[in-house]
């Protein structure tokens, strides 16, 4: 037997400010940061589980003061047992009574528990030698099940209805697993796309991506519109007619506004038009997503809990659901939103990037791949090139694919000495900021 000996949290923070990227219409100057987790024990294989919650600078320290506020429930509990049930610990920590009037089951606290949850499934994926796509992979039905809170969710999916589909999909497992790892996982990227990018870049990247095997990419849009049109044509000549444009206007419009702004992007083919207006405005999307038909809406990345899956589901406000790794309460929370998705026939295609990512999502989706829809085929994850080389496990992406990781865990370690450099505000990253450039970046604690 071990215990769980240690729970430590840091601030870290990259200064992508500098160089606008990971810029758009509501977030024009974003420091990609973390606060990250790691969980320790005392057993003799050193093992450390580590996870994380993304932001994009202010406000790091809130979150890193609520996952520390988890200790209690982590710390000095036996290990084993923790991991053991990890439908269990996930209960536990989202109906403690007392976080959970900090939400309930939302915003912070619950983004807080999600990173902690991430950080343990880290730790048994280490423990058992396995990435975690494939741990979770090798679970029986009964025992994905168990992972899943369905209080709230019965009305669209019932526990009954879950374990039929993780049952019918078993006896696929293994075809579906050679599969994923002969043809990979489809990408897209947003890399050529953030709004702050002057047109050369913006035609150089647009290149790049179609010569790396990318199909799809991302423009960011909802500054200006003329500048949007303009900026749109600019990459469609460069692309082509074969590749998809999809555009994000992160939260950026109102349901009247969204609809006149996309019927002057439409003669541009777009592949989808993510995040039009509040990401908690289910009736709004469902709305937008009436009135621009046949364009798909995606959104999600940003919804608060499967509740809102549920309803976005239900309301059909989307055509494409983007779990996010980070935002809800951890692979938990997950597994449950893939299985609403799965019932209703509802396309997900992860939201990436940021810190991490892509490293902690691509999991969650090939897990689906293998052991729930067995889709490879309408699905893609988002892919940005920023921030990869801090992590132990990079993700391997190359000919626009996401390629399955082999190392045990979850992907989201990060090196000993990226935490140490870039560490807010004391790390040598941030002992020297340009604040003309970047008047933001000295002033986000």
């Amino acid at each position: 037997m071990s215990r769980i000996t240690g729970l430590r949290v840091r601030d870290v923070r990259f200064p992508t400010s500098r160089e606008h990227d990971g810029s758009d219409a509501m977030n024009p100057a974003p420091d990609y940061s973390a606060a990250y987790v790691e969980i320790s024990t005392d057993a003799r294989d050193g093992h450390v589980g580590t996870g994380f919650v993304f932001t994009i600078g202010r406000g790091n320290e809130v979150q890193e003061a609520a996952i520390a506020a988890l200790r209690g429930h982590v710390v000095g509990a036996d290990a084993e047992a923790v991991l053991a049930d990890m439908g269990g610990t996930w209960r536990a920590m989202v109906h403690d009574s007392q976080l959970r009037w900090l939400g309930p089951e939302k915003g912070v606290m619950h983004m807080a528990i999600g990173a902690v949850v991430n950080a343990l499934w880290d730790l048994r994926a280490k423990r058992a030698g396995q990435p975690l796509w494939a741990l979770l992979a090798d679970l029986s039905p009964e025992e994905l099940v168990d992972l899943v809170d369905f209080r709230y969710l019965t009305d669209a999916i019932t526990p009954a209805e879950a374990l039929e589909l993780f049952r019918a999909a078993e006896p696929h497992r293994a075809t579906r697993r050679a599969r994923l790892e002969q043809q990979g996982y489809q990408a897209y990227t947003t890399t050529p796309g953030w709004l702050g990018y002057d047109d050369e870049k913006l035609a150089r990247l647009c290149r790049e991506a179609v010569d790396e095997g990318f199909t799809q990419i991302k423009l960011k849009v909802g500054g200006d519109i003329d500048e949007d049109v303009r900026r749109m044509g600019i990459a469609r000549t460069t692309v082509g007619p074969d590749i998809r444009i999809a555009v994000d206007a992160n939260q950026r419009w109102d349901v009247d506004e969204a609809v006149t702004w996309i019927e002057r992007l439409r003669p541009f083919d777009l592949a989808w038009v993510e995040e039009p207006t509040s990401p908690d405005d289910v009736l709004g999307h469902a709305e937008i997503a009436r009135r621009i038909a046949p364009i798909p809406v995606a959104t999600g990345e940003h919804m608060a809990n499967r509740v809102i899956a549920k309803q976005l589901i239900q309301a059909g406000a989307m055509s494409v659901l983007q779990i996010d790794a980070t935002r809800v309460a951890g692979v938990n929370e997950n597994l449950a939103i893939l299985l609403l998705a799965a019932k209703h026939g509802v396309r997900v295609c992860p939201h990436a990037g940021g810190v991490g990512l892509c490293e902690a999502v691509q999991h969650l989706s090939m897990f689906d791949a293998v052991a729930l829809t067995g889709d490879l085929d309408t699905r893609c994850i988002e892919f940005v090139d920023h921030l990869h080389e801090h992590f132990v496990t990079p993700v391997d992406v190359h000919d626009g694919r996401y390629w399955p990781p082999t190392a045990p865990g979850a992907g989201t370690e990060m090196l000993a000495d990226s935490l140490d450099a870039y560490a807010f505000p004391d790390g040598p990253a941030w002992a020297v900021v340009d604040t003309e450039t970047v008047p933001d970046a000295v002033r986000v604690a």
